[in-house]
């Protein structure tokens, strides 16, 4: 029996699938390579945070759904989240685009890009090259590459992928050897989930536990599991440069509030 993040793999294969029946990969392509190729705003977002104010960096989520969670938000104002959390000192902004359990959509990406000025990271299952150049098309400054579902040639392809079109990659991993992964293959953003991607129960130690394996030079980004100041402090202390922050700040009624209230500690 698969788990969650197998199905999510395969469901992403097919939506690639579909999408190239209504537009080649060389059609794709080409249109992403005569955009003007990006400076890696995702990755100098994150580093200009740490360096200029010694500060951890925040990247807030904008998600309608989840597989363990069901709907979290039935009304999903996106584009005043977005700019909520933006005016509150957001960094970036992670949008999911997985239709199926996410209840994600393209169009959220791209509008939303399009309406602030901070980064914006597709936060989808990459399978395919297809989707790093679909998300340079839709104005994200970065993809996610998983490396459960990639082996070690295809994070290297689409990592050098999203590096050709100046795009940055938050390459995730789970335990030492994905981070080895990582590593090898030039990751200069490594991320942890404390989230279990095969079962989605959380953890909230489990990334700090790792950050020694992350070579040194590399920005480690503490993924899921953060649900107030203290988990942030608990973060920072450990080194981490960036926390990835979701359903706390979607289910709260005001949401550049509670992203204030998670900067307490460093703010």
């Amino acid at each position: 029996m698969g788990t969650i993040l197998d199905t999510l793999a395969e469901l992403a294969v097919q939506r690639t699938r579909t999408a190239q029946k209504n537009r080649s990969l060389a059609s794709l392509r080409a249109d992403a390579e005569a955009m003007p190729r990006g400076r890696f705003a995702f990755q100098n977002a994150i580093e200009t945070r740490v360096s200029e104010t010694e500060d951890i960096a925040f990247i807030c989520e904008c998600k309608k759904a989840s597989p363990s969670k069901g709907l979290i938000a039935p009304d999903f104002p996106y584009l005043q989240i977005a700019q909520d959390y933006e005016r509150a000192g957001a960094d970036c902004i992670s949008v999911l685009t997985e239709p199926f359990y996410f209840l994600g959509d393209d169009r959220y990406l791209a509008e939303i890009a399009s309406a602030v000025q901070i980064p914006c990271l597709r936060k989808d299952f990459t399978v395919d090259s297809y989707m790093i150049y679909e998300a340079k098309l839709l104005g994200a400054s970065a993809v996610l590459l998983i490396c459960s579902i990639l082996d070690a040639g295809q994070l290297r392809e689409f990592h050098e992928i999203a590096q050709s079109l100046g795009m940055s990659a938050l390459v995730e991993a789970h335990d030492e050897r994905e981070i080895e992964t990582a590593a090898e293959i030039g990751a200069h953003i490594i991320g942890v989930n404390n989230r279990n991607l095969k079962d989605f129960s959380v953890d909230t130690g489990h990334a700090v536990s790792l950050i020694g394996n992350v070579p040194e030079g590399t920005l480690f980004v503490v993924e899921s599991g953060i649900s107030c100041a203290a988990d942030v402090q608990k973060a920072r202390e450990a080194g981490a440069d960036a926390v990835l922050v979701g359903e706390t700040l979607m289910r709260a009624a005001d949401k550049g509030a509670m992203l204030r209230t998670l900067k307490g500690y460093t703010a």
